[in-house]
């Protein structure tokens, strides 16, 4: 009889009795106990914000200048939406190569209908998605149904990709593109109400993210709480929370005190929000988990392995497709050269936000935590003048030891 399959959530947390008074445990106790329990995920936001704190130290408080959050965002928008889908196909236990050349060829064809064939760019817009789904689906039935390795089939898409880039643009760039869809990567949300030398409408946004959080948040520890879990002190999970709550309007303050919140960032949020809830709240979510964790049980426990890797491939397509057009949209054109070495930047966040080479383990907000460490890491670089090599050097060295420190977690936990 096969053991059960283990499966990494988003919020296991480990600490007293349910009662949450504490009792009996020591407030350092119950944090190292925490934190052994969510290594992964209480690890990187850590290593994320002492980065952070540094970088801004090093460049004399520009990195957090509002300007700079802001094309932080907008540089770095693309691969965390390929960091997402990534994360999903390295929890399934597979691995995708051919993301970059993707996006640079559903970008290629975005630019063919809407420059050389003037179709309007809402229509062009969908047509490109429906391109990306169905060059996920190609790649997923040789996965799924034929047998293939997803190495060697995204590996083939890679080549295949990039060459009918190549052919589909000549070897040129196509421009400019109209300007409702540059908006896509580089508008933003309109301001509205009287004039508050602040943008109105991304400080209710914020207002309202913080409110949803802290609902999900006391939600999910009554839940845990009804059902007999661990869960933190009462005191514990208000610093918690309260450490969340600065965080975003901290983070709100900075764009509001822009030009408000950023049409890719609020992208990137649905995104966020919609492939968190299906990992952790539905079926296929947790037979993603399974299949990567225990593919043999998983099978027997009645997962179907087949359909359930086809569709990690086609969402991918989609998400590499989506990742292109903003690609595309921030560049005003479609270029031969779009989407080089994204494939290693959304493997790199994925591993760095968690994510097991073995399969069964990672989450969404690793993934954003992930992209957001390394996007860090190249614009503080970047402002302190770093070459381009030793940032290889530094991105190489942080990717090693993400994944160094995940084998010695699991060899930890073995013996």
């Amino acid at each position: 009889m096969s053991s059960p399959v283990k499966t990494d959530t988003e919020d296991t947390v480990a600490g007293p009795p349910a009662d949450g008074n504490g009792s009996g445990t020591s407030i350092a106790g119950v944090l190292m106990q925490a934190m052994r329990n969510n290594v992964r995920q209480y690890g990187m936001i850590v290593a994320l914000a002492v980065i952070v704190v540094l970088f801004q130290i090093w460049t004399g408080g520009t990195l957090l200048k509002p300007l700079n959050v802001t094309n932080l965002i907008s540089q770095n928008g693309y691969i965390l939406i390929l960091a997402i889908g990534m994360m999903i196909v390295i929890i399934a236990g597979h691995i995708d190569l051919s993301v970059g050349s993707l996006a640079a060829f559903v970008g290629a064809v975005a630019a063919v209908l809407m420059i050389n064939h003037h179709w309007p760019w809402p229509l062009a817009l969908v047509v490109s998605l429906i391109i990306g789904a169905a060059s996920g689906a190609w790649q997923g039935f040789w996965i799924a149904y034929i047998g293939v390795p997803a190495f060697i089939v995204t590996l083939a898409g890679m080549l295949v990709f990039r060459g009918a880039t190549q052919i589909l643009l000549q070897g040129q760039s196509l421009a400019p593109f109209p300007d409702g869809f540059t908006k896509i990567s580089s508008g933003f949300l309109p301001a509205v109400g009287p004039n508050t030398n602040y943008h109105n409408l991304t400080l209710l946004l914020g207002l309202a993210l913080i409110v949803f959080i802290l609902f999900q948040e006391f939600r999910n520890r009554r839940q845990q709480a009804n059902y007999d879990l661990d869960v933190l002190p009462f005191g514990l999970f208000l610093v918690k929370c309260a450490a969340i709550v600065a965080t975003i309007s901290v983070f709100t303050m900075l764009l509001a005190s822009y030009q408000g919140f950023p049409i890719v960032l609020l992208i990137l949020a649905a995104l966020l929000i919609i492939f968190g809830f299906v990992m952790r709240n539905t079926v296929i979510g947790r037979h993603v988990y399974a299949l990567g964790g225990n593919q043999a049980a998983a099978k027997l426990s009645g997962v179907k392995n087949k359909r359930v890797t086809f569709l990690i491939f086609v969402n991918m397509g989609l998400l590499s497709a989506l990742a292109g057009l903003i690609v595309a949209a921030r560049l005003n054109s479609g270029t031969p050269s779009a989407g080089i070495n994204f494939e290693l930047e959304a493997i790199s966040a994925a591993f760095i936000g968690g994510a097991s080479a073995s399969g069964g383990v990672g989450t969404v907000l690793g993934a954003i935590i992930g992209g957001l460490v390394l996007g860090v890491l190249n614009n503080g670089m970047s402002i302190l003048g770093v070459g381009s090599d030793w940032q290889q050097v530094i991105k190489g060295l942080v990717l090693l030891a993400a994944v160094g420190f995940d084998v010695y977690n699991k060899r930890k936990v073995g013996s």
